[in-house]
């Protein structure tokens, strides 16, 4: 099969994203018109064990020294007011959209409105004071339903999502909690113990909840004790060396933790380059003496407070799987420990170790830009500059950040992760000319993020997740190729460094990380989701059959009519708008794209409108079936155009 081509034109003056929206509906199409595949150069696409890491084609940035940085106001070109200016976010409805659509996991039109002509900066920092919404009250509020805990007829952990991503109040909050599971990746994938015993991955998640808006080490630590960390990268139960029967402690997190969560394969200089020996070669951040000295950290760590508590029974094995891990001194480690540059001496006591590890990690000088580079590619554009990286690593290094109204976040620590999301979202380099005149600014959005946005924008119901089947398990490559928290290895379902091959865009070397979950699978996929949900199909002939039987195998009652209408929208405002197509766009431009539709999409949603009767000339029942099926043409023409497909 012939290798996509990408179209990434030259410079353009009207909207840079759309070069990147071009790129994503070729590439979808001409693996449509081949043999399948996803563009990648891995096969299969989404293999389901962990590929090599191939480091980022425009890796991070060494960040400078922790002062706070210099923010001055980006200047806004004229007719350009729909990226806003820094210190000017909220200046138009188009504008408002745009920064809820990179900041939420979706814009509605109530805070649209009740937005529009104030200040980013006061929204932002009132999402820092909510309260953390916890995944624990779901998980306990649907496993009391049933007897056993094994075999679930589907994870409260998705079901907790579909429920915050679309009502949770700390909406900046619960989208740094999904950006993060993607760094630090844990998975209920394959069907084992994380999927039957649902209680590790909830901990987890509440880890990544509280911490969020936190501190990263602190973030680090909490993951390291917790027992779904401890089992997907296999050191619960990891013992010390025994010369005698030639055993080693478990290497896995002692890799990971490096490679992913903290500093990356190489060393990097502050312009984002890669540093090079005399030979031109880079300079790797570790080998593998360095992963067997840190693996030696990571033992004698166990599920529950005795090592008895870990048993067959679900109901402890739940328990012990919602708490921290216990260590265990007998069981850790008593030689030293050499690792980047630093030796922890024999015979320090285990919880010693680790925190003297992490205190090391954390002091790499490449840990913000890695990791700030990553939450800028999950949240506003998949190839950041070097000085937008800079940027952002420079308020990760100094825990501070001095937002466009000169209100500062972050409490002067590194790792703050609240002065970090700042300057991700108030960056210079994320708004106004820079963006307008950037051809590489932008970024495909996750399936997961155009289907929450869906659910927002037209106000269902998401307090029943359980009564939508589709939405158990969306990860197959035929949906949407991604599910929250079910990433096929630790490598999440993209790697930060992807570059898509045989495109022109690979050929730039732009890092385009969606790119490989986009495939002759997944964009059929991601049509067919949205058409179910777009024309409320809803729980109706088998499907409500299987999920009356399913309900009747765990004894729960299921009511049909509340079936029937689960995640069913109402479209009041649109229907009302349907018999002029011109003000439809209009609204879900502003709405779903931020006002980023061309005149020639535009255009072919109108001719597609325009083939049905107007409803203004029909009466009853047909007046509403026209409006409905305008209304519903209109959404799915949007979310699947071009400039929707790719923020910007």
């Amino acid at each position: 099969m012939a290798r996509p081509t990408l179209y990434f034109p030259a410079h353009h003056h009207t909207f840079s994203a759309l070069s990147l929206a071009r790129s994503f509906v070729l590439v979808a199409f001409t693996l449509l018109a081949g043999c399948g595949g996803g563009g990648s150069s891995e096969p299969g696409g989404s293999p389901t064990t962990p590929p090599a890491l191939v480091p980022p084609a425009d890796p991070p940035v060494t960040a400078p020294a922790p002062t706070l940085p210099d923010n001055p106001p980006a200047t806004v070109d004229e007719g350009m007011t729909i990226f806003g200016s820094r210190d000017a976010v909220f200046t138009s409805r188009e504008s408002t959209s745009r920064f809820l659509s990179l900041a939420t996991f979706g814009a509605t039109e109530e805070a649209i409105a009740s937005l529009v002509g104030t200040r980013a900066e006061r929204w932002f920092l009132d999402q820092l004071a909510l309260e953390p919404t916890l995944m624990t009250p779901v998980f306990e509020e649907y496993t009391n339903q049933f007897d056993s805990l094994a075999f679930l007829p589907a994870s409260p952990n998705t079901m907790g999502f579909w429920r915050h991503a679309v009502s949770a109040p700390d909406q900046l909050r619960q989208r740094m909690v999904f950006a993060l599971s993607q760094i630090l990746v844990v998975s209920d994938f394959g069907g084992e113990l994380l999927s039957d015993v649902p209680s590790a991955v909830t901990y987890y998640l509440d880890a990544l909840t509280r911490h969020a808006l936190g501190n990263y080490r602190e973030l680090l630590e909490e993951i390291t004790y917790s027992p779904a960390m401890g089992h997907y990268l296999t050191y619960a139960g990891n013992l010390p060396a025994d010369e005698t029967t030639g055993r080693m402690p478990d290497e896995n997190y002692a890799r990971e933790i490096l490679q992913l969560f903290s500093i990356g394969l190489v060393e990097l200089n502050d312009d984002g380059s890669v540093k090079t020996n005399a030979e031109g070669q880079a300079v790797e951040t570790y080998d593998n003496r360095d992963v067997t000295g840190l693996a030696r950290v990571f033992t004698g760590l166990e599920f529950g407070a005795e090592p008895d508590d870990f048993d067959d029974e679900s109901e402890l094995l739940s328990a012990a799987l919602s708490q921290p891990m216990t260590l265990f001194e007998f069981n850790h480690s008593k030689h030293a420990k050499t690792f980047l540059d630093t030796t922890i001496p024999p015979n320090t006591p285990g919880m010693q170790s680790v925190s003297m590890a992490l205190d090391r990690i954390m002091a790499h000088p490449n840990v913000g830009p890695f990791i700030g580079r990553q939450l800028i590619q999950r949240f506003t554009t998949s190839h950041p500059t070097p000085a937008y990286i800079r940027e952002v690593a420079g308020a990760f290094n100094s825990g501070r950040y001095l937002l466009p109204d000169n209100s500062a976040v972050g409490d002067g620590r590194k790792g703050d992760l609240s002065a970090t999301i700042a300057a991700v979202l108030f960056s210079p380099e994320a708004h106004g000319s820079k963006v307008a005149d950037s051809d590489t600014f932008g970024k495909p959005r996750e399936p997961i993020l155009r289907l929450t946005q869906w659910m927002r924008a037209f106000a269902v119901d998401a307090t029943r997740p359980d009564l939508a089947p589709i939405l158990y398990d969306l990860l197959p490559n035929e949906l949407l190729g991604q599910h929250p928290y079910r990433s096929r290895s630790v490598f999440n379902f993209y790697r930060p460094g992807y570059v898509a091959p045989g495109s022109l865009s690979g050929a730039e070397g732009l890092t385009v990380p969606e790119f490989q979950i986009t495939n002759a699978s997944t964009n059929p996929g991601y049509v067919n989701v949205m058409t179910h949900f777009i024309f409320n199909v809803g729980a109706e002939g088998e499907e409500l059959e299987e999920l009356e039987e399913l309900f009747d195998e765990f004894g729960l009652p299921l009511d049909e009519e509340q079936a029937l209408q689960a995640f069913i929208a109402g479209y009041e405002r649109e229907r009302a708008l349907s018999s002029m197509p011109g003000s439809l766009i209009d609204h879900l431009d502003m709405l779903l794209a931020a006002g980023q539709l061309t005149d020639n999409t535009r255009d072919e949603i109108a001719r597609v409108l325009d083939l049905i009767p107007d409803p203004n000339g029909l009466a009853g029942e047909q007046r509403f079936e026209a409006q409905q099926l305008r209304t519903m043409l209109a959404v799915l023409m949007t979310m699947t155009a071009p400039e929707y497909l790719v923020t910007q």
